[in-house]
């Protein structure tokens, strides 16, 4: 008994993706933190994090059911492919999940809930059709990512240059993610009619363009410090992110085996993550 609901819990964190959940949470928070430069007010920190975290999980809870098919061939062992879970268990976590992050929100006030609520729709909307869309889709994403540090700024009551140079930088960040993972996933696309630049265009010349995001990326992590923004600790913190990023980005367009794209990838996703996290608890200090 215990070992089956412990089998239960640890499925439906895989669901929630606490990794990604929690970077969401942590983004937004980071978002307030840039547009206060300092400490923001702890109702805030707890209110903003959990909206977040709940929200980013019922999107990726809900992603799972629409992408069931294709991880059959890609990711077996995922929650529903593998059988721990069914597809009601599922929805009854995703409403659970959904219900928690919209709450958060509607302590924030209204218009970070109508924000949140647009941000909602759209990431169900993606998992129900726009994914099909390709390089449309993953331009939906990207949005979404970039909104969670002007989320942020709107909890904290402004949006400045930093924020909105955070927001360019998880904007470009996540859409050459996206499009190298279909690069990574593009198998199992053809059981659906996604329309992704791998399927498109082959996987040699979808990863060029997801190098070319990250150029962009790297690029525009100067901006900060050029336009004195922020200082000589951000020149430091994002010399060693950029760094570490260029060598795992190298790896992956050179890469020609499917795993180890897909470790490259989480490389990138942990590295840039790490920095934001890092860099906003030096701007509390």
């Amino acid at each position: 008994m215990t070992s089956g609901m412990g089998t239960k819990l640890h499925a439906c964190a895989e669901l929630i993706r606490m990794d990604l959940a929690l970077g969401a949470g942590f983004f937004l928070v980071a978002g307030e933190i840039l547009t206060i430069e300092g400490r923001p007010p702890a109702d805030l920190v707890v209110l903003g994090f959990f909206t977040l975290f709940f929200i980013s999980g019922s999107a990726n809870i809900s992603n799972d059911y629409f992408d069931r098919d294709v991880d059959r061939i890609n990711l077996p062992a995922r929650p529903l492919p593998s059988g721990r879970i069914s597809v009601t268990e599922l929805w009854v976590l995703f409403f659970l999940v959904t219900a928690a992050g919209l709450a958060s929100a509607a302590f924030l006030g209204p218009l970070v809930l109508a924000v949140v609520l647009i941000l909602w729709g759209i990431s169900l909307l993606y998992n129900m059709k726009l994914k099909e869309y390709g390089l449309f889709g993953n331009l939906i994403v990207a949005t979404c990512l970039g909104m969670m540090f002007v989320t942020g700024g709107i909890i904290a009551g402004t949006i400045n240059g930093v924020v909105l140079t955070f927001a360019a930088l998880a904007f470009f960040f996540d859409l050459g993610e996206e499009i190298a993972s279909d690069a990574m996933d593009v198998k199992g696309d053809q059981v659906r009619s996604s329309e992704s630049l791998a399927k498109r265009w082959g996987r040699d010349r979808a990863i060029t363009v997801s190098g070319l995001m990250y150029g962009i990326f790297f690029v525009l992590t100067l901006l900060p410090f050029l336009t004195g923004w922020l200082g000589y600790d951000y020149l430091f913190l994002v010399a060693i992110m950029d760094l570490v990023m260029l060598s795992s980005a190298r790896t992956l367009m050179w890469s020609q085996v499917i795993e180890e794209g897909r470790v490259q990838i989480r490389r990138l996703y942990l590295a840039w993550g790490i920095f934001v996290i890092v860099f906003a608890i030096t701007r509390i200090l």
